[in-house]
């Protein structure tokens, strides 16, 4: 009788149409997002890949601690960053769970794979092979973003079809730079950046109010750029484990590496106490910052972790190299001052400007001193020791904050 019935079941026309409509279901409608959803593993496991790729940029720039090996750096990460954003945007605004999210994400990783693999010779040999599949990859999210549009509503169309041009444009520029000459490639490199990343702000500026409303950040997103700022920070223990692993470990070597450790730490709670898993408000601009802030905050931090390879690896100098000094103390620096440009986006930033307001005050000044200290490269356990110290500044500013907010509460 079960048989009978599967037999009539797969010989039902309506049985594939709502087989299909399980499985790959058309994208989600603009604005048709919920507002709470936990993140997924599939999104996860995009992610981890990711930042596969962001740890090649790191180790190469480990061992390319110059200004050109910054600068390549710097094009390439802001490269990937923006193919994460707009892959992870396509899944927030169009996705579902099914098997068709399934296939956009896995044609995405296919690709992420490979271009992987060339970016420790991006800015040399494997130059060219790094700009065509990189042109490859924002052909597939062009593709994506177009096969979503076609079932959008009148009033996004104007954004819809700007963004799928300026991916499309990025595309061809980065399949047209392949033969140029290693330095004009990632110059124009770090141009398309710039100039895709002033095209997303402006598309978002200029939006109107049914389309901001559409795009306004929800927990899932929260959610994600925060889980990419953890699996980051990680680089920042591999920097230590690897410094140690590559030398003899001495008691000095272990001190220096545990403190580079804290250091990293140091970078999480300026983050997560903070800005972190904090809801922005609703307003274009306010949206924009949030998200642009987050990709030279999460670059330094990247930048941190390889600068700690040579940190312990010169735990017996008596000054840190000054490349080494310059990428730990400036990615330092740009976290504590990143981390005030995404806290200035968010609610609270309004509702509680007796912490905020001298809290941005006290970063920036600790961000000059990580700067100074940068300048002086003073021996490694030094440097070290002060960049927590950097770092504990605003925190301690915001404990007492707390502490005098909760004795008044106790009170009423």
């Amino acid at each position: 009788m079960k048989d009978d019935d599967a037999r009539a079941a797969a010989g039902n026309p309506t049985f594939w149409r709502q087989l299909r409509r399980q499985l790959w279901q058309p994208p989600r409608a603009h604005g048709e997002q919920p507002r709470e959803r936990v993140v997924g593993p599939l999104e996860l496991f995009y992610d981890l890949v990711v930042v596969a790729l962001v740890a090649q940029a790191a180790h190469h720039l480990a061992g390319q601690l110059t200004w050109r090996g910054i600068g390549e750096y710097s094009a390439v990460f802001a490269l990937v960053w923006i193919t994460w954003l707009n892959g992870s945007l396509h899944h927030e605004l169009h996705g579902h769970e099914d098997a068709r999210a399934r296939s956009t994400f896995l044609l995405q990783i296919l690709v992420l794979v490979p271009l992987g693999a060339f970016i420790p010779e991006a800015g040399g040999a494997r130059g060219a092979a790094f700009a065509v599949t990189a042109g490859v990859l924002f052909a597939v999210l062009t593709l994506l973003w177009l096969l979503a549009s076609l079932g959008d509503s009148p009033e996004f169309r104007r954004s819809s079809g700007l963004y799928i041009t300026g991916s499309a444009l990025c595309a061809a520029v980065l399949v047209l730079s392949a033969p140029l000459p290693a330095t004009t490639r990632v110059l124009t490199w770090g141009l398309l950046d710039a100039a895709y990343l002033a095209g997303f702000a402006a598309l978002l500026l200029t939006a109107t109010p049914v389309t901001v409303a559409a795009l306004s950040i929800t927990d899932a997103l929260i959610e994600r750029f925060g889980l990419l700022i953890i699996i980051v920070l990680g680089e920042t223990v591999t920097g230590v484990v690897s410094g140690l692993a590559a030398e003899p470990v001495s008691a000095l070597t272990l001190t220096v590496g545990l403190i580079a450790v804290v250091v990293g730490f140091g970078a999480w709670w300026t983050y997560f106490d903070f800005a972190g898993h904090r809801e922005p408000r609703r307003s274009a601009a306010a949206t924009t910052q949030w998200m642009l802030a987050h990709l030279p905050l999460t670059a330094a931090i990247a930048a941190m972790g390889t600068a700690m390879v040579s940190l312990v690896g010169h735990a017996h100098a008596a000054r840190t190299p000054a490349a080494t000094s310059w990428v730990l103390c400036g990615g330092a620096a740009v976290v504590l001052a990143g981390t005030m440009l995404v806290a200035a986006a968010l609610q609270a930033w309004r509702t509680k400007p007796d912490l905020y307001r001298p809290l941005s005050r006290t970063c920036a000044a600790a961000a000059l001193g990580c700067l100074a200290l940068g300048a002086a490269h003073p021996a490694p356990p030094v440097l070290g020791v002060s960049l927590v110290a950097l770092f504990a500044i605003p925190w301690g500013l915001a404990v007492a904050y707390r502490l005098r907010h909760q004795g008044t509460a106790a009170r009423e």
